[in-house]
């Protein structure tokens, strides 16, 4: 479990470092983002790894792990959003933006290290297929709560579907570093 962790921090620190410079690029326009928008653009991102992982000619010279990067900076962008609200004008600084990503990455970290211990690290004997799959299947559990207008009778709510995803996200990239 320790090797998870340490992997776990190296795939993230990518990710974060991606966020960082497009929030100096960009600053906080996702802000304005509703979350139904940020559930397509992590849609998007889980289609294209899939024919990525199923088709035998690639059109544009872009692999998995950058889809699977934009999976977890998407989420965690989801995740803010859930806590702070959309707004209608970018009202973060890269300093703020940072700050909450972090926050809600130490907490998804902590979700993956609990159902580690619990499952095993079955997660190391999955394909990337199969992680691939897992995201796009939580994509519609996301996008059906979100058309129930977030309520769920006994399901865990769109956070922890977010939080499943970037651990799923992380998984295949510590695959995808190890082949």
């Amino acid at each position: 479990m320790q090797n998870t962790s340490k992997q776990y921090d190296r795939v993230i620190a990518i990710c974060r470092d991606l966020f960082v410079k497009k929030m100096l690029d960009y600053g906080s326009a996702w802000r304005i983002l509703r979350l139904p928008s940020l559930t397509d653009q992590i849609f998007i991102k889980a289609q294209r790894i899939r024919g990525l992982q199923e088709n035998a000619v690639r059109k544009v010279d872009e692999g998995e792990v950058s889809e699977f990067i934009g999976i977890v900076n998407y989420c965690t962008m989801a995740l803010i959003q859930l806590e702070k609200g959309v707004v209608e004008q970018p009202d973060m600084d890269v300093e703020a933006a940072t700050k909450l990503y972090d926050e809600k990455i130490a907490e998804t970290k902590q979700l993956m290290l609990d159902k580690n211990h619990d499952y095993g690290e079955a997660w190391r004997d999955m394909r990337v297929s199969s992680l691939t799959d897992l995201i796009l299947q939580k994509l519609l559990r996301v996008k059906q709560i979100e058309d129930n207008a977030g309520q769920t009778l006994v399901s865990e709510g769109i956070d922890a579907n977010y939080q499943d995803m970037i651990n799923y996200a992380v998984f295949a990239m510590i695959h995808l570093n190890e082949e």
